[in-house]
């Protein structure tokens, strides 16, 4: 933690203490300076270096990068991929150096790091007392890919659940584990429905090409498919498709045109928000067809939203830092740009 900080958290918790010997009524103290605001995953260079955390206070105003780093005195390795929450706690995977870092999420101090039972492991959620983790494994066989259990009481892996290759993002929705499995580096059209209470592998649903995000609106799954590349040779279009929950069975699907590949899908109320072609687009749940226009202009590397708020990070050469743009959605314009570190992958929300 940087001089400025320590300093505007101390004044913050002795102006509290003070608060509270003068007035009856219990005021909660701040649980960490990381509290409030923004964390972005940067995954920092290919093979070379480490990646980061940055922090952006809930204001916009305040700024740090690298704060594992400043906190733990140590780097978190090469690729930080995602992070995810328990209680907490803060989950952050780190996908070439095959480790899972532990921290408390106010105050980034570590807590444990997980390094036994990973394989090229990619991203994370919590249920109940475990975590679920996926991992390619060996990304060039298609045969060893799971999710890995975790015991959150003891930070370790206490099984695997094989599934089927490429494994990426997951999702909790109706008491059951969704994964997409976007296909590592081939190609993949599924996904693997976990049943939490055993660990097993419950069925598959055949969804799209590269499934690369989902979301949860009510008992549905909307599912952005981004379509095989034309570097394939079996170039297929992007889909977006709807998935119940209840019957885990593909109820609607609409169909981009043949070259068109969508992603980072991001729900911001009754509306579905993803990036095609340089431009956002924004869909609502109950509309019968895909949107023709766009709100906002840009390509981004990541998406998300939170509070009526577009979050979007900017790669730019994948070489030097990067950036945050924030957008207001009720306006669709930019509110203000905010430098990153390296390769920013992921925005997430520390309230």
């Amino acid at each position: 933690m940087n001089l400025l900080k320590k300093i505007a958290y101390l004044v913050t918790f002795t102006f509290l203490v003070a608060s509270c010997s003068q007035d009856d009524e219990a005021v909660p103290l701040p649980l960490g300076a990381y509290e409030y605001g923004l964390l972005i995953t940067n995954e920092g260079p290919f093979q070379n270096g480490s990646g980061t955390v940055s922090f952006v206070s809930d204001d916009y105003l305040f700024v740090e990068n690298e704060i594992f780093n400043q906190v733990n005195s140590s780097d978190l390795g090469n690729i930080v991929q995602s992070m995810g929450f328990n209680d907490d706690q803060a989950f952050i995977v780190v996908n070439n150096s095959n480790k899972i870092e532990v921290v408390n999420r106010y105050t980034f101090e570590s807590i444990a790091s997980i390094t036994e039972g990973l394989n090229n492991p990619r991203y994370f959620v919590s249920s109940g007392s475990n975590g679920y983790v996926t991992n390619w494994g060996d990304p060039f066989d298609d045969t060893d890919d799971f999710v890995a259990v975790i015991d959150l009481s003891t930070h370790t892996v206490t099984s695997i659940i094989p599934v089927a290759f490429g494994p990426e993002k997951l999702i909790m929705a109706n008491n059951d584990l969704y994964v997409a499995h976007q296909g590592g580096y081939g190609q993949n059209n599924i996904l693997s429905v976990i049943d939490v209470s055993a660990n097993i592998l419950e069925s598959t649903i055949e969804v799209g090409d590269v499934p690369n995000s989902m979301v949860v609106s009510n008992n549905d799954i909307w599912v952005l498919c981004g379509g095989n590349p034309e570097f394939t040779g079996n170039e297929t279009n992007g889909k977006l498709v709807k998935v119940a929950t209840r019957e885990n069975a593909v109820v609607q699907v609409f169909d981009f045109l043949p070259t068109n590949h969508p992603k980072s899908l991001s729900i911001d109320g009754a509306s579905l928000i993803y990036n095609l072609n340089g431009e956002v687009f924004s869909k609502e749940v109950t509309s019968s067809f895909l949107p023709t226009s766009s709100i906002i202009a840009g390509s981004f590397y990541a998406m998300t939203i939170n509070d009526g708020k577009l979050y979007a990070t900017d790669a730019s050469d994948f070489a030097s830092n990067g950036t945050l743009k924030i957008f207001d959605l009720s306006t669709n314009s930019e509110i203000i740009t905010i430098a990153t570190g390296i390769i920013p992958g992921g925005v997430y929300f520390n309230n």
